[in-house]
């Protein structure tokens, strides 16, 4: 059983409870139709009797019974004569019919168990049960109401078993079509489970796909439709792309991280190789000792950078918003950040104040402090730096950074935003290349925009635009 398919196994479940269901089916069928054929029976003596009941005359004497020219019966009875007429019949429908005296005594008619029936009461108009040999019988009797049959009782007689060729019939055909019914809903149950299956069986495929291939671009193609399965599928869908994005993230980390940490590792090489080369002095050897700590260091920058941009491309659930201050978070960076007085480079704050936004306090923080870190990195001596905190009539937040720097060339605008990117050597001092990548990273993750307006040699802005809480 456990190692059929899901619609072999959904087959034979349904299979199982068809069968069972059609097998009480049948039984219940038999059991309603012998209560209706029993009715029926029942129903049809009393019909015959009551039909039968003024088929039958007294005449008192000869002349009077011959003066009719129908073809009817006469009996001899008492004085007179009965006349029965031509219809009465002696079995109709498996219903015998006799006429009888008080005593029992059958005067006309036929009755299959008259023995058994002569010590039987007369009932009018009362159906009485009666078993002979093991058969049940039903009898019903009439007391005639015409004039000289007073004595008389017209007596019915049918047994139970003449319903036995309507069950007959009934049993055979629910036989034939109950069967055939069966066999047709479970290959239709077996041709409908193998449909809605098939996009498990493409889900599977897909994923065997993309194991054996490596191709985490393919996805699950199905109809139109919005059931578990398509759900399902769609979900397959997200995880493939979640899949690939976190693949390609690796790809390029593994691929920044060698590209990037080739330079510094060659410059400690060769650094130690030149070192021990011949029997240096205190001072060459301390020399070489803080090339190998100041490229170390830049190795650590660089790797904690790529892990906190990977951390937040991939990851993004672990950094948690809340609505903040973001006022109070703009003046404590601001005076936090205006006691490094590098190059004599003077920070100004204009915030508006009680401007809140729903957002992360660490990745805010970060992102402030990356880009004054910038207008502190290319700004000039005794520059200028002024962040500023507004908000605008349509419920939108701008925090921008402004800067009296060096500036960026109209060509490497396009660009700045990339990883890694460095638009010349004058730019390049002692960046990680990935502060501007994750400022943007950041505001995206605020369902906000960074952009930038810089002219060079004059200096540069740079703008979040958040939305306001």
């Amino acid at each position: 059983m456990k190692k059929l398919s899901i619609r072999l196994k959904i087959t034979l479940w349904f299979s199982v409870i068809l069968i069972l269901v059609v097998a009480l089916t049948y039984l219940v069928i038999l059991s309603v139709s012998g209560q209706i054929i029993q009715k029926t029976i029942r129903d049809n003596l009393i019909q015959t009797v009551e039909s039968n009941v003024d088929e039958a005359e007294y005449y008192s004497s000869a002349d009077m019974a011959t003066m009719r020219n129908d073809v009817d019966y006469y009996v001899r009875y008492g004085d007179g004569y009965i006349e029965i007429d031509d219809d009465f019949l002696n079995q109709v429908n498996g219903v015998y019919t006799s006429l009888c005296s008080v005593d029992g005594d059958l005067i006309y008619g036929e009755n299959p168990i008259i023995r058994e029936t002569a010590d039987l009461d007369f009932l009018d108009s009362q159906v009485q049960r009666i078993t002979v040999d093991g058969t049940l019988y039903y009898v019903f009797d009439r007391k005639p109401e015409t004039e000289g049959l007073e004595e008389m009782w017209l007596r019915g007689v049918v047994s139970e078993n003449q319903g036995d060729a309507e069950m007959s019939d009934i049993s055979r055909y629910s036989l034939i079509l109950l069967p055939s019914l069966v066999l047709i809903a479970i290959i239709g149950g077996y041709l409908i489970a193998c449909r809605m299956l098939r996009p498990i069986r493409q889900i599977a495929d897909t994923a065997e796909q993309i194991s054996q291939g490596d191709d985490l671009k393919k996805r699950i193609v199905l109809n139109e439709g919005d059931d578990e399965l398509h759900q399902l599928a769609g979900q397959f869908n997200d995880m493939f792309a979640r899949l690939d994005t976190s693949f390609q993230t690796q790809q390029q980390f593994v691929s920044d991280a060698s590209h990037e940490l080739r330079t510094p590792v060659a410059v400690i090489n060769a650094q130690c190789e030149l070192t021990l080369e011949q029997e240096r002095t205190p001072e060459e050897y301390e020399e070489a000792m803080r090339v190998v700590w100041r490229q170390g260091r830049k190795m650590n920058r660089l790797i904690n950078s790529m892990l906190d941009f990977t951390r937040l491309k991939l990851q993004p659930e672990k950094y948690t918003k809340e609505k903040m201050n973001l006022s109070e978070l703009t003046d404590s960076v601001c005076q936090d950040m205006a006691l490094i007085r590098e190059k004599e480079i003077t920070l100004t704050c204009e915030v508006e104040p009680d401007v809140y936004c729903l957002g992360n306090r660490e990745l805010l923080t970060r992102l402030l402090n990356n880009l004054i870190s910038n207008a502190y990195r290319y700004g000039k001596e005794n520059g200028q730096i002024r962040v500023t905190l507004a908000t605008d009539k349509d419920g939108k937040i701008t925090l921008s950074v402004q800067d009296d720097g060096i500036g960026i060339a109209a060509e490497d605008l396009p660009h700045i935003f990339d990883r890694f990117y460095q638009a010349d050597g004058s730019r390049s001092s002692g960046g990680s290349g990935l502060g501007l990548a994750m400022a943007q990273e950041i505001a995206a993750f605020h369902e906000g925009e960074i952009s930038v307006d810089s002219v060079l040699g004059v200096g540069s802005t740079f703008c979040i635009h958040l939305k306001i809480c």
